[in-house]
């Protein structure tokens, strides 16, 4: 099979960097050892006449957060006409932007959490916009971060003022904060890989964090903080269900290759509840990620994980729609 020359990006503005690199990485190894020819290059001001002289066969994109997983850098390998590993430039941003998306998967049917956005405003109005639309026990989050970043959990026996200092929080990351029901369930997610036959949910995966209330930014990274039991202690008709949604989630974004959704399974006196939280279109690879362990325990390991889809990527081709964009050789 041809030995492809592999650009993996990592690095950006966002406050997901440090994962980032090491999610790069991983698939920089993988990929050596599945014997292709791999650079990895920073997200920076130099990417774009680095990528345009490379003559490199595809590229592996895996920058986390603003930038990198919002349709910006996959745009800049449009205009190269480069192939790269994901979404495109429209499902990408969807994603990034969790309210956009809350709206797409409403109407594709799919279960999520009451909730709504509020765009950066004074914190006392948010605040009682927030209880009064929502209810007193919600999760307030950034619209366009990930990793738990800037994510706080409020009690219905929490005061106002707690609601406050969330919201601040927030808006000293992001300009939109998302405000949905607090579900007190299991955490989950459930991985979607389509390398060419249709999109198909991996086995899904319940996350314990023993020594955190919640899976944090810490549980997520720290080796030790999490416990992953995949496939999980369910009935069957309940991983069918996460996992049909997941796909469904994958559809309504129009997602390409490799996503992963994360759910809420349960809520007070509904154990089996699902709710949809986010679709990640450039999920982890670090040593403690959930993708591609799930992947492992489906029978893909690492390495033919992250060849099968450099293949794939190179196979598709650049896009079409483009080509009078191509620089003159």
């Amino acid at each position: 099979m041809r030995v492809l020359s592999v650009a993996v990006i990592q690095g950006g503005p966002s406050t997901e960097a440090e994962v980032s690199r090491a999610s790069a990485k991983g698939i920089a190894d993988a990929l050596a050892q599945a014997g292709h020819r791999v650079t990895t290059f920073e997200l920076d001001a130099r990417l774009a006449e680095s990528l345009r002289i490379g003559e490199f066969d595809v590229v592996f994109p895996i920058v986390h957060g603003e930038v990198g997983e919002d349709g910006s850098l996959q745009g800049l390998l449009e205009v190269l006409q480069l192939p790269y590993v994901g979404s495109g430039v429209l499902a990408s941003a969807l994603s990034m932007d969790k309210g956009t998306a809350r709206v797409l998967f409403q109407e594709a049917g799919l279960p999520c959490a009451k909730g709504l956005r509020l765009h950066r405003q004074p914190v006392a109005e948010a605040a009682v916009i927030a209880r009064r639309e929502v209810g007193s026990r919600i999760v307030i989050k950034p619209a366009h971060h990930g990793s738990a970043i800037g994510v706080t959990r409020i009690e219905s026996t929490d005061s106002i003022d707690a609601v406050e200092r969330a919201l601040q929080t927030v808006f000293a990351i992001d300009d939109t904060a998302i405000v949905e029901h607090y579900a007190k369930g299991r955490e989950a997610t459930c991985g979607v890989l389509d390398l060419g036959d249709g999109p198909r949910a991996l086995p899904p995966t319940e996350i314990l964090t023993p020594h955190d209330a919640f899976y944090t930014y810490q549980a997520r990274y720290a080796p030790g903080r999490s416990v992953h039991e995949c496939p999980p202690n369910w009935s069957s008709a309940l991983i069918v269900k996460v996992q049909a949604v997941a796909v469904g989630a994958f559809a309504a974004l129009g997602c390409r290759d490799l996503a992963r959704a994360d759910f809420i399974v349960g809520d007070e006196g509904e154990p089996d509840r699902v709710t949809l939280l986010e679709v990640n279109t450039l999920p982890g690879f670090t040593a403690t990620s959930l993708f591609p362990e799930e992947a492992a325990i489906s029978g893909i390991p690492m390495v033919d994980l992250c060849d099968r889809l450099a293949r794939r990527a190179y196979a598709r081709g650049a896009s079409p729609r483009h080509a009078a964009l191509a620089l003159p050789t």
